[in-house]
């Protein structure tokens, strides 16, 4: 009776580390995939956040493009985004008249901000922008 039961307890362990193995490696692939979308959704509101202060700062009379992409630094830098690329539209809004709508596009690479480089987000662009009316 006990060769029959110490083989019954063996079958189940190798059957156990049989589904181990073949569960692991879709397990690891999930979790990592919520990650790396966990890291996009954050890079993509702090985009939006950073664009949203520097549409602000530009609304100050008297501000520069060096003001606006100083307010998006002050959020970009403490939350580590790399190689962020920071456009105001139009150009030359401090010289436009009142009324005018001024937009600020805070870009950066996924791939650059991703936790694990050289995966499913290396060619996407995230982007987040922030659109106020000049009122001075």
């Amino acid at each position: 009776m006990k060769t029959l039961k110490s083989r019954r307890e063996q079958s189940r362990r190798g059957v156990a580390a049989t589904e181990f193995a073949v569960c692991l490696p879709i397990l690891m692939v999930l979790i990592i995939g919520t990650i790396e979308a966990c890291s996009m959704i954050y890079l993509k509101q702090t985009l939006t956040a950073a664009a949203y202060e520097g549409i602000r700062s530009s609304l100050v009379a008297g501000s520069t493009t060096a003001d606006v992409e100083a307010a998006c630094r002050r959020v970009l830098d403490p939350r580590n985004v790399q190689n962020a690329t920071i456009t105001i539209t139009p150009a030359n809004y401090s010289s436009q008249p009142e009324q005018t709508w001024i937009t600020v596009r805070v870009s950066a690479l996924g791939g650059d901000n991703s936790v694990i480089a050289g995966w499913f987000y290396d060619s996407l662009t995230v982007d987040g922008q922030a659109t106020m009316m000049k009122e001075y």
